[in-house]
């Protein structure tokens, strides 16, 4: 599934510096997730911080509303 970004979470990636490469890992293949209405919250350790994307599942694409180094 295609996954694009808001414009928040544009301007969180360069601000934060993270990679797409993490984004799409931290959404397919999370360590764990919460579901909280229609957002998910997705988490992934990379190297020694975990990654927290919030992300939206529409019909056909998935849509990042922000993201951070947790």
């Amino acid at each position: 599934m295609k996954i694009i970004l808001s414009y928040h979470a544009k301007k969180r990636v360069n601000e934060r510096d993270i990679k797409m490469e993490e984004i799409i890992e931290t959404i397919e293949m999370p360590d764990y997730t919460i579901s909280k209405e229609n957002k998910k919250e997705a988490y992934k350790k990379i190297g020694d911080r975990t990654l927290k994307v919030v992300h939206v599942i529409e019909d056909k694409y998935i849509k990042v509303v922000t993201l951070m180094w947790k």
